[in-house]
Protein backbone atom coordinates (compact mmCIF):
# COMPACT_ATOMS: atom_id res chain seq x y z
CA UNK A 1 0.00 0.00 0.00
CA UNK A 2 1.44 3.62 -1.37
CA UNK A 3 1.88 6.08 1.72
CA UNK A 4 1.62 9.62 0.93
CA UNK A 5 3.10 11.97 4.33
CA UNK A 6 2.90 15.98 3.98
CA UNK A 7 4.34 17.99 6.31
CA UNK A 8 5.34 21.34 6.41
CA UNK A 9 2.15 23.04 6.92
CA UNK A 10 1.34 25.03 9.49
CA UNK A 11 0.27 29.29 10.17
CA UNK A 12 1.70 32.09 8.23
CA UNK A 13 1.36 35.98 7.83
CA UNK A 14 0.23 37.00 4.34
CA UNK A 15 3.58 37.85 2.42
CA UNK A 16 5.51 35.22 4.09
CA UNK A 17 6.58 31.91 2.92
CA UNK A 18 6.21 27.84 3.80
CA UNK A 19 7.73 24.41 1.98
CA UNK A 20 5.69 21.55 2.17
CA UNK A 21 6.95 17.75 2.26
CA UNK A 22 5.69 14.97 0.34
CA UNK A 23 7.70 11.87 1.69
CA UNK A 24 6.42 8.63 -0.47
CA UNK A 25 6.55 5.34 0.24
CA UNK A 26 7.76 4.06 -2.76
CA UNK A 27 9.79 5.07 -5.57
CA UNK A 28 8.12 8.41 -7.15
CA UNK A 29 9.83 6.95 -10.50
CA UNK A 30 6.65 4.53 -10.28
CA UNK A 31 4.45 7.55 -10.54
CA UNK A 32 3.61 9.35 -14.16
CA UNK A 33 2.87 12.38 -12.44
CA UNK A 34 3.60 14.37 -8.33
CA UNK A 35 1.28 16.94 -7.45
CA UNK A 36 -0.36 19.02 -5.03
CA UNK A 37 -3.94 20.30 -4.62
CA UNK A 38 -5.56 21.96 -2.23
CA UNK A 39 -9.09 22.41 -0.44
CA UNK A 40 -10.44 25.41 0.92
CA UNK A 41 -13.54 25.49 3.23
CA UNK A 42 -16.62 25.36 0.91
CA UNK A 43 -14.96 25.03 -2.08
CA UNK A 44 -13.71 22.34 -4.54
CA UNK A 45 -10.49 20.76 -4.20
CA UNK A 46 -8.43 22.27 -7.13
CA UNK A 47 -4.87 21.37 -8.45
CA UNK A 48 -1.74 23.75 -7.46
CA UNK A 49 0.59 21.84 -9.28
CA UNK A 50 2.55 19.10 -10.76
CA UNK A 51 5.55 17.66 -11.94
CA UNK A 52 6.22 14.48 -14.12
CA UNK A 53 8.79 12.01 -14.45
CA UNK A 54 10.40 14.18 -17.02
CA UNK A 55 10.17 16.74 -14.62
CA UNK A 56 7.77 18.96 -16.67
CA UNK A 57 5.94 21.21 -14.59
CA UNK A 58 2.40 23.03 -14.48
CA UNK A 59 1.08 25.63 -12.07
CA UNK A 60 -2.59 26.90 -11.58
CA UNK A 61 -2.89 30.44 -12.64
CA UNK A 62 -3.37 31.58 -9.33
CA UNK A 63 0.13 30.57 -7.78
CA UNK A 64 2.22 30.56 -11.51
CA UNK A 65 5.19 33.11 -10.15
CA UNK A 66 4.33 32.37 -6.51
CA UNK A 67 4.84 28.38 -5.91
CA UNK A 68 7.67 26.13 -7.14
CA UNK A 69 6.95 22.38 -7.48
CA UNK A 70 10.15 20.48 -7.30
CA UNK A 71 11.12 16.24 -6.52
CA UNK A 72 14.10 14.64 -4.85
CA UNK A 73 13.96 11.42 -6.32
CA UNK A 74 16.36 9.76 -4.28
CA UNK A 75 14.69 10.50 -1.41
CA UNK A 76 11.19 9.90 -2.88
CA UNK A 77 10.00 13.36 -1.98
CA UNK A 78 8.01 16.28 -3.71
CA UNK A 79 8.16 19.84 -2.14
CA UNK A 80 6.26 22.89 -2.74
CA UNK A 81 7.65 26.19 -2.09
CA UNK A 82 5.11 28.63 -1.32
CA UNK A 83 6.14 32.42 -1.32
CA UNK A 84 4.06 35.56 -1.68
CA UNK A 85 1.47 33.91 0.19
CA UNK A 86 -2.12 35.55 0.50
CA UNK A 87 -5.42 34.38 2.66
CA UNK A 88 -6.34 33.02 -0.77
CA UNK A 89 -3.99 30.11 -0.57
CA UNK A 90 -5.26 29.31 3.04
CA UNK A 91 -6.60 25.52 2.38
CA UNK A 92 -5.56 21.73 3.27
CA UNK A 93 -3.37 20.60 0.86
CA UNK A 94 -2.73 17.40 -0.19
CA UNK A 95 -0.03 15.52 -1.95
CA UNK A 96 -0.99 13.30 -5.05
CA UNK A 97 0.30 10.70 -6.91
CA UNK A 98 -0.62 9.15 -10.11
CA UNK A 99 -0.14 6.06 -11.79
CA UNK A 100 -1.02 5.16 -15.02
CA UNK A 101 -0.63 1.54 -16.41
CA UNK A 102 -2.29 0.32 -19.73
CA UNK A 103 -5.88 1.60 -19.44
CA UNK A 104 -5.18 1.59 -15.84
CA UNK A 105 -5.29 4.57 -13.92
CA UNK A 106 -4.78 5.17 -9.87
CA UNK A 107 -4.82 8.22 -7.94
CA UNK A 108 -2.94 7.85 -4.38
CA UNK A 109 -3.59 10.74 -2.06
CA UNK A 110 -2.17 12.03 1.64
CA UNK A 111 -3.93 12.88 4.55
CA UNK A 112 -3.41 16.71 4.04
CA UNK A 113 -1.55 19.60 5.51
CA UNK A 114 -3.58 22.91 6.65
CA UNK A 115 -1.97 26.09 5.43
CA UNK A 116 -3.17 29.28 7.17
CA UNK A 117 -2.33 32.16 6.07
CA UNK A 118 -3.10 35.56 8.38
CA UNK A 119 -3.73 38.91 6.68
Amino acid sequence: QVQLVESGGGLVQAGGSLRLSCAVSASIHSFNTMGWYRQAPGKQRELVADITNGGSTNYADSVQGRFTISRENAKNTVYLQMNSLNAEDTAVYYCNAKQFIGVSRTNYWGQGTQVTVSS
